[in-house]
């Protein structure tokens, strides 16, 4: 075809190209509608846009990760606070026990000989110096009140309290519950009267329990608590503290939760979570709130009671410093936008003016002007592009010529090909035929899986054996349909993971398994497994022959040789015991030959007897159980004893058995006799 001549197109591609450009015009011309004309323009807005979506996003993620950890610093600062009001309430209480433990084991306020009215000045000193027990007193085995620090119930029957009761047997800490015979004879205050009641029993000399010291704290001591923590928190910003008993009753905090049973999911995390935390939770008052939770649990040998300590505040005042972040954030992100959009402005004008001199050239060049000199200045992928542009014109030309060759034979190449397509439906078709056919006469039953266990072929030797038609395995589990429970793993898993947790060296082996049918009716089979494929495509090839037969007649061996073997030790043992009692001389002297003979039918009784182990022996090899003994001895010994139990049977046949033992007779070797004697 000579250059310049028109290229052959077929009609059908005509009609797509024309489509096709078309299409992309219509999609320019509505693009263009929105972009401006020049390149400067449009690079100048490009990097305006990125330096926006860039800033934007950078000061996203920097803005969330700070906030996160702002949010986190502060549902921590509150979980602290709870911590540190827990760690002192607890602490706090194990000082009571143990003061109040110590008061029990003092004489002078527990001796049941000391007069009432020194016990009771005793203990007003004690109630002195330590003013937030409300009342003190010692109380008899009977549950009268002998002396108190206060004046307060003496005389009175305090026998049914729980304090009293359980202070007899240990000591003993009651939760907070409010003042019952105190309430009327304490001076009145605005808030109604809380006690903890602690209590230890005292014993005489001999040990003998005479009473029980008995205490009432004050539960404002846990208010000074809660203030000595969270009160310089709470100046700053609103912050609650709740005090909660094993049952999720508020024993301290603001006044509408009072005596109230919460079930809050903070709650449940401070039971179940030791180092306790925080939580974004919302309220019953409609109200969002960051609660940091601990739950105590006693000091030392303090038990506790269970008290939970609950520090909310609300989000809002909670979160008002990372709303601030957030604003900061948000005209940092705005400023730096900015500024690298005029960067991007200045870029985009520094880029495109070389390009501009350079497409002024090239509209030179369409219009017929000469091919474009190199030019100083620009960066270097400008001059690049100015240098290879004369080269590209005269490469053009060549690589048209080739084209115009090229499409006059693509039509033929592609008729090819569509012919040879078209056949190979047909050919993958008689493939898998053929291969069906093979599987299908197989003797061995045959079963493919794929990598998660599930069945993809089944044959009819398969059938014959499982009683599973086709149709109703394909697609089923292979583990659950014929593996037997007891020998199912723990948990399902794909059968790659055999091979993945390297098994692959049981590939292509022939190895013993127990299958069920579909009766549930175990069947001994020898399987062997093969892998063909890769990836997601491979199918594992497994063929079963029943050896059900087989180990039948392996049963009958092993019961036939352990019932011969059994038959012919008795006789053999009554014969080798006639024999030693004729050859140690029972029937008296015999004569040299009859002695002779009766070694002889010894030694081949013993020779009977090593063939009876023999048959066992077999056993033992087919077990891989075989011993062997050897020892280094003569050679001449087990030579003469072979001679000695051969000649009888040599003289019978007119046979004469003759022993050279050479030079040298003391010849030895390391073997074991008794396997010896037997080959």
């Amino acid at each position: 075809m000579r250059p310049g001549a028109p290229v052959a197109r077929s009609p059908v591609l005509g009609v797509q190209l024309l489509v096709k450009k078309q299409y992309e015009g219509d999609l320019y011309s509505k693009l263009n509608k929105f972009l401006p004309g020049g390149l400067a323009t449009q690079l100048a807005l490009a990097f305006s846009l990125l330096s926006i979506v860039l800033t934007v996003a950078l000061v996203t993620l920097v803005e969330r990760r700070a906030i996160l950890d702002a949010e986190n610093a502060i549902g921590q600062g509150l979980a602290d606070l709870a911590a540190q009001t827990s760690d002192k309430l607890e602490r706090g209480m194990f000082e009571r026990y143990r003061e109040v433990a110590l008061m029990a084991a003092q004489p002078a306020l527990t001796d049941p000989n000391t007069d009432g009215a020194a016990t009771s000045r005793a203990l007003a000193r004690v109630q002195q110096s330590y003013s937030y027990y409300e009342w003190i007193g010692v109380v008899g085995v009977d549950g009268k009140v002998r002396a108190t620090g206060n004046g307060l119930l003496v005389g009175a029957d305090v026998s049914a309290r729980p304090w009293f009761r359980e202070g007899l047997l240990d000591g003993y800490v009651g939760d907070v519950h409010e003042a019952v015979l105190l309430a009327r004879l304490l001076p009145t205050q605005a808030e109604p009267r809380r006690f903890v009641d602690l209590s230890f029993p005292f014993a005489d000399a001999s040990g003998k329990i005479r009473g029980v010291l008995g205490t009432h704290l004050s539960w404002n001591w846990a208010r000074e608590v809660e203030r000595s923590v969270v009160g310089s928190v709470a100046r700053r910003s609103p912050v609650d503290t709740l005090i909660l008993d094993r049952t999720g009753r508020v024993l301290l905090g603001p006044s509408n939760l009072l005596d109230r049973r919460l079930t809050r999911g903070s709650l449940y995390r401070a039971a179940t979570e030791r180092q306790g935390g925080f939580v974004l939770e919302r309220w019953r008052d409609g109200r969002d709130y960051v609660v940091g939770y601990h739950r105590g649990n006693g000091y030392a040998n303090y038990r506790g009671l269970g008290w939970t300590v609950l520090v909310r505040q609300d989000v809002d005042s909670a979160y008002a410093p990372v709303r601030a972040m957030r604003r900061y954030m948000l005209w940092c992100g705005v400023a730096l936008a900015l500024v690298f959009s005029l960067a991007g402005v200045a870029l985009a004008r520094r880029i495109t003016r070389p390009l501009e001199r350079l497409a002024s050239a090239a509209s030179a060049l369409k219009d017929g002007a000469a091919p474009l000199v190199p030019q100083a200045g620009g960066y270097a992928e400008v001059r690049a592009l100015r240098e290879s542009l004369n080269t590209t014109v005269t490469d053009l030309e060549a690589r048209r010529s080739q084209l115009q060759q090229l499409n006059g034979t693509l039509e033929v190449l592609v008729e090819a090909r569509t012919h040879e397509l078209r056949g190979a439906p047909e050919k993958v078709q008689a493939s898998e035929a053929r291969i069906r056919a093979i599987v299908d006469a197989s003797q061995d039953a045959f079963i493919a899986a794929d990598l998660e266990g599930r069945i993809k072929e089944w044959n009819s030797q398969a059938e014959a054996l499982l009683g599973w038609r086709r149709h109703e395995a394909i697609g089923h589990d292979l583990v659950e349909l014929m593996l037997p429970e007891r020998f199912r793993p723990p948990e399902s898993a794909p059968m790659l993971a055999f091979v993945e947790n390297g098994q692959q060296g049981m590939l292509g082996e022939r190895i013993e398994r127990v299958v069920t049918d579909r009766h549930g009716l175990e069947i001994p089979v020898e399987m062997s497994t093969s892998l063909t494929g890769a990836g997601a495509a491979a199918v594992f090839s497994i063929f079963l022959r029943d050896i059900t037969e087989r180990k039948r007649i392996d049963q009958m061996k092993n019961e036939f040789v352990g019932t011969v073997s059994h038959e012919l030790r008795t006789p053999l043992t009554s014969i080798r015991a006639s024999l030693a009692l004729l050859a140690e001389g029972a029937l008296g002297q015999l004569p040299l030959d009859v002695q002779e003979v009766i070694e002889i039918c010894n030694a081949n009784c013993l020779r009977l007897n090593r063939l009876v182990d023999d048959m066992l022996d077999i056993q033992k090899i087919e077990a891989g159980m075989m011993s062997f003994a050897p020892r280094t001895q003569l050679l001449l010994p087990l030579a003469r004893e072979a001679m000695r139990t051969m000649r009888a049977m040599a003289t019978a046949r007119q046979v004469e058995l003759v022993l050279d033992a050479g030079a040298d007779p003391g010849l030895a070797a390391t073997f074991d006799a008794d396997r010896m004697t037997q080959c």
